[in-house]
């Protein structure tokens, strides 16, 4: 079946599964089985039988609310394509702008100690160590499944001269990363904040396979982000400075946490490119 035939019926049972962005998830499932950019699919030839096969079979899990990156095997965070799956948040577009709000803030200098927690798959860290001036760049995660995919990110980006040092811990333990305590540059995280009275109001992509504990923060979606502020504390320079992602309904709260530690000044809510309340920012005091 040509392309063009190919993409129109799969478009159709995505819509008709509720799949929000059906014609180009549609594209990059057949751009993706063809071995061919997306940008080039009207250029490549008719699929094979085989590869035919191939692409229903993706529409059908699509279908099913299976996440298009666990079919793909990877998810696109600025200039890389991260592998992820099974057991691991899947980074979305919303966090590139914390990404480039660190990048900014960090200018040129080189060799500056950042550290990411609530690491997940890595892509803060991995973004931070691709495009920043030679950092020094550690993740933190807990969860051995998510760990797994650090580590593979990880992996990767040594294979290209980036390294970055996977840290297997609790991001609130004082006593992980105990030996850097007042040294580092800037502290990035990527919490679990979703409140748990909002699960009814998430797509099946979140509630079937985001792994629960990097998606909820408990009732108020607040418990890890409280428990992390101590954390980030300890660990930052004077001067050193702080960007935690959250829910747009934390925006006052989670300013109001950081002023009330005490140890932060110039604390700032900044916006997605949708205009939602997306991360704050604060710097630690002398």
């Amino acid at each position: 079946m040509p392309v063009a035939e190919l993409l129109a019926e799969a478009t159709s049972i995505l819509e008709a599964a509720g799949v929000v962005s059906a014609r180009v998830d549609a594209e990059l499932l057949l751009a993706h089985v063809l071995g061919v950019a997306r940008g080039r699919l009207a250029l490549a030839g008719e699929p094979t039988a085989e590869q035919t096969w191939q692409f229903r079979e993706l529409v059908r899990r699509r279908g099913a609310r299976v996440p298009l990156q666990h079919l793909t095997g990877t998810a696109p965070f600025r200039h890389l394509e991260l592998r992820v799956g099974e057991g691991v948040f899947i980074p979305r577009p919303e966090t590139e702008v914390l990404v480039g709000w660190a990048l900014g803030w960090l200018g040129r200098r080189p060799g500056a100690v950042v550290v990411d927690l609530c690491a997940g798959s890595g892509a803060i860290a991995a973004a931070i160590a691709a495009e920043a001036n030679r950092p020094v760049v550690l993740a933190v995660e807990r969860d051995p499944a998510a760990l797994m995919w650090l580590r593979r990110n990880a992996a990767e980006l040594g294979l290209a001269g980036l390294p970055l040092r996977v840290v297997s811990g609790d991001a609130t333990d004082p006593g992980v990363l105990a030996d850097l305590d007042g040294t580092v540059d800037v502290v990035l995280s990527n919490p679990p904040y979703v409140p748990e009275i909002d699960a009814a109001a998430l797509p099946p992509e979140v509630t079937d396979h985001d792994p629960r504990a990097a998606v909820f923060g408990g009732t108020d979606g607040l418990d890890v982000i409280r428990a992390l502020i101590p954390r980030v504390a300890a660990l930052l320079r004077p001067g050193g400075a702080v960007a935690i992602e959250h829910d747009e309904s934390h925006a006052y709260v989670v300013p109001a946490l950081l002023r009330a530690d005490g140890r932060f000044d110039d604390v700032e809510l900044h916006h997605d490119l949708a205009g939602r309340p997306r991360f704050t920012t604060a710097t630690r005091l002398d």
